[in-house]
């Protein structure tokens, strides 16, 4: 009896892992499948999507919320990286009238290029959330929505304002391109097999027109104000590698003007759609942890320097912090406004920060 009970035991906890068509999900893939169909009515119902638009699904899996999608939409496009899934995919909706109106690409879909597509619909693997959303941010032409399930902390992060504790440089860079709105939270139990966290349904919505500021110059800004983002930015302005950092730049970039070089940033601010691409190339450190270094000490302030030149521009440095009245403020108080009014003020003074 005990033999037989120990038996059951060990194929219920086999069968946790095992999809539609008995393919095992491999956790390390990121494959959680929904299998409440409650939800996934409400996820495709909150996505808005018309008759006539095209879909983008990633990690479709065994096809659940691809079912309901093809129901609304004109077609799917899914992103599935396992063959195995895809084979599954292609067998359920075979012989179906759904069967001409779903195209399956197998691959990354970080490494593809992705087709047109209105809408975006996503149960995506937590640990591509970072690139992946650049990613969709920076693909052209600009899509009307993305509904996408995320970690629940990364999410979070996404939709927060300055002060809350999980506001980050996530927070920033992902508002300043795109609406970003929490829609629902769904348990850990709402997936076979169930992942370790709570998940979130998230909407973002690109910015039309993009803001005008160049992205190389505003994640530059952005990632310095948020490396010790409790400091005072007088404070994270002072430090000695940092003043030198931008000096250097300062200096290059007042050359290049004077010998009329083109390369010179400053001299226009005509932004180019395409300028996005720079976040899409900067997820390194987007992530949910956000690089950010709250008490470190790695970098100590300038006290004292010998060089003339270094304080001079360390007062020039301070004097467009004075001159905002941003000295004594921190990035995680900062809102969009205030860091393209600082990034205006630095800009200004001939100071860069690509």
């Amino acid at each position: 009896m005990a033999g037989g009970k120990i038996q059951k035991q060990k194929g219920r906890q086999h069968m946790q892992g095992i999809g539609g068509g008995g393919i095992p999900f491999e956790k390390s893939k990121g494959q959680h499948i929904l299998k409440n169909p409650m939800l996934v009515d409400s996820i495709v119902q909150k996505s808005g999507i018309k008759p006539t638009d095209v879909v983008l699904e990633i990690g479709p899996g065994t096809g659940n919320l691809t079912k309901k999608l093809l129901e609304c939409a004109k077609s799917v496009v899914a992103v599935e990286l396992d063959p195995r899934m895809v084979l599954e995919l292609n067998r359920r909706f075979q012989g179906t009238p759904y069967a001409t109106r779903l195209k399956v690409i197998q691959g990354d879909v970080l490494k593809c290029d992705l087709p047109y597509f209105d809408i975006c619909v996503a149960n995506i693997p937590y640990q591509i959330s970072s690139p992946l959303t650049f990613k969709l941010l920076s693909h052209r032409p600009a899509f009307r929505c993305a509904v996408i399930m995320y970690q629940r902390e990364f999410a979070m992060r996404l939709v927060a304002n300055p002060g809350d504790s999980l506001y980050c440089r996530l927070s920033v860079n992902t508002q300043l391109l795109a609406r970003v709105s929490h829609l629902l939270k769904v348990g850990r139990n709402n997936f076979r097999p169930p992942p370790k966290v709570d998940s979130s349904v998230v909407r973002i919505e690109p910015r039309r027109p993009l803001p005008p500021v160049s992205f190389k110059e505003w994640d530059g800004l952005v990632r310095l104000c948020f490396n010790r983002k409790n400091k005072t930015l007088g404070s994270i302005f002072k430090q000695k590698s940092l003043l030198a950092l931008l000096e250097k730049n300062y200096k290059t970039l007042q050359s290049l003007r004077l010998s009329g070089n083109p390369e010179a940033i400053g001299e226009e601010n005509e932004i180019v759609s395409e300028d996005v691409t720079v976040l899409a190339n900067m997820v390194d450190d987007i992530s949910m942890i956000d690089g950010e270094r709250e008490n470190g000490d790695e970098d100590e302030e300038m006290e004292t320097d010998s060089s003339n030149n270094l304080t001079s521009f360390k007062e020039k440095v301070m004097g467009v912090l004075q001159q905002g009245d941003f000295s004594d403020k921190r990035a995680s108080k900062l809102t969009q406004v205030d860091f393209l009014y600082l990034l205006s003020l630095f800009n200004k003074s001939g100071i860069h920060f690509s």
